[in-house]
């Protein structure tokens, strides 16, 4: 038998040996290909979530300097113009997605920032072009007053007609730049510029009435039962305001139209309500006006207008300064009402009529009967005020000093009648007791109210009273018949005869006691 070779033997447990190297090299080179594979695979991934990422940042950066493009080009401007006009909207961000973060807040605080600077420089403006304009008109306005002085004093002097024609329309111009330059110095925070007395408030709208064109349009109904008077202080701040809104309703309706003035009174205070038959206002007008009206905020100049409107704004302001109240509405008529109210606690009075007559270019009130009620002073110039007991034999009347024959009075602001040398005034009130502040329950019934029977019940009616005789003369006065339109030579004439009158009552009244001031007419 033959045996195999060693050597044989050793080279084959040599090549399965070299066969089992070789297998596992295989096996390992096999698990480092997968490695690598798998890594490769992880590192494709991340970068393909890299760049994902790097694409959203640029676009987000994109974004962000749109928004930031959008702010200067578009926001920034609505903002400036929405500071100014407040009904102008500001847009808001350009891209939606960036809302609530912190990109729209720090937008946002910007916007907040440049609103608050430019308001402050506004007002720091403002303040400067409100203090500078207030100088001016307060001594343009003292200039005019002088003026004003001088023109009735050249009135008082010269009796010639043409003269006269012409000192009227002289002094006429001048009040129109007076009321101009008062309404804006009122604006600018200054003061009205003239303290007068106690004054009635007939007499006061009369005197708002005079100071416009387009006077002749304007009727006046008095419907006031006590001859109610505007205090001291407020005498100028309220003819402005009353001159004012009749300014607005003159101008706003048409030249033919008249403008209807009511002066009414309440348990409280006193109205003067103004209608007109005009062109009306718009709802946001109305509020607009309104607004103006109740001076709860402080106006800048540039909110006037162009040209600048100060006539409502120097109303509200008045208004927040001496406590009266504005409220403006549409008119039944088809135009705008507006009515002024006047508390009575702070700002009304009661005067003797006796001691203090009324105007006879005021309105006479529109009584129920020729003075029926005995707790109001007589209208009568020429009689003192009585006690309730009548005397045994009739009160002469005293000596006036006969003026100039006069023209009937117009409807609208007709003269008082003389009552005749038998009649007998009742007594003056207590001005104390016809305005008292005090609560109803300690103070009874409030000022103006009719006085009630025996026993104090205020929820009780008033009683009547038997009517005092009515002369001819009274009887003959016409009171609502149109009269036709004087020629200007035939008002220069009649205005002269006035002077004439005037003058010479004047000069009577010096002889016995001094002169009384009349500055609380405010008839300018």
């Amino acid at each position: 038998m033959t045996s195999i070779p060693e050597a044989l033997l050793w080279c084959l447990s040599a090549g399965t040996a070299a066969a089992l190297v070789l297998a596992a090299f295989v096996i390992r080179a096999r698990m480092q290909s997968a490695a690598l594979r798998q890594s490769i695979s992880t590192a494709e991934e991340r970068n393909s979530a890299s760049l994902h990422a790097n694409t959203e940042l640029t676009a987000r950066l994109r974004a962000t300097e749109a928004e930031i493009r959008h702010l200067a080009g578009a926001r920034l401007p609505d903002l400036t113009l929405a500071l100014a006009h407040p009904h102008v909207p500001v847009r808001g961000l350009l891209d939606s997605r960036f809302s609530g973060s912190e990109t729209d807040q720090a937008l946002s605080a910007v916007l907040e920032q440049i609103a608050e600077a430019v308001t402050k420089e506004r007002e720091r403006v403002d303040a400067a072009a409100q203090s500078t304009l207030r100088g001016a008109t307060t001594t343009i306005q003292a200039l005019l007053y002088q003026l004003q002085t001088q023109l009735q004093g050249m009135q008082h002097r010269y009796d010639d007609p043409t003269v006269a024609q012409d000192l009227l329309a002289a002094d006429f111009l001048n009040e129109q730049a007076l009321r101009r330059i008062q309404a804006t110095g009122v604006v600018c925070g200054a003061w009205p510029g003239l303290t007068r007395e106690d004054s009635y408030l007939a007499e006061l709208v009369v005197g708002a009435t005079s100071r416009l064109r387009g006077y002749e349009r304007v009727q006046v109904t008095n419907q006031l039962r006590d001859p109610i008077a505007v205090v001291a202080r407020a005498v100028e701040p309220i003819a402005i305001t009353v001159t004012e809104l009749l300014a607005n309703a003159l101008h706003h309706s048409h030249q033919e139209l008249p403008v209807s003035v009511t002066l009414q009174q309440g348990n409280r205070g006193a109205s003067v309500i103004i209608d007109d038959y005009g062109v009306g206002m718009h709802e946001e007008e109305l509020k607009h006006a309104a607004k103006l009206l109740s001076g709860d905020e402080n106006l800048l100049l540039t909110q006037l207008g162009d040209p600048p409107r100060s006539g409502f704004a120097a109303a509200g302001q008045l208004v927040r300064q001496y406590g009266y109240r504005v409220h403006i509405e549409s008119s039944p008529y088809g135009g705008v009402r507006a009515i002024v109210y006047i508390p009575g606690d702070p700002l009304l009075t009661i005067l003797d009529e006796s001691q203090q007559p009324m105007s006879v270019m005021a309105p006479v009130p529109h009584r129920s009967g020729a003075q029926d009620r005995g707790t109001l002073p007589t209208r009568n110039p020429g009689h003192s005020t009585l006690s309730q007991t009548p005397p045994p034999a009739p009160t002469p009347a005293s000596p006036v000093a006969p003026p100039a024959p006069v023209a009937p009075p117009a409807p609208a602001t007709p003269s008082a009648p003389v009552a005749p040398a038998s009649s007998v005034a009742p007594p003056a009130p207590d001005p104390a007791d016809l305005l008292d502040t005090r609560s109803p329950a300690a103070a009874g019934p409030s000022y103006g109210a009719h006085a009630g029977p025996a026993g104090g019940d205020e929820s009780a009616l008033p009683r009547r009273r038997r009517r005092q005789p009515v002369s001819e003369l009274d009887q003959n006065v016409p009171r609502s018949e149109p009269q036709p339109a004087r020629s200007p030579e035939e008002t220069a004439s009649r205005w002269a005869a006035l002077q004439q009158g005037t003058e010479s009552g004047r000069a009577a009244a010096q002889q016995s006691q001094p002169p009384r001031s009349t500055e609380g007419n405010p008839q300018s």
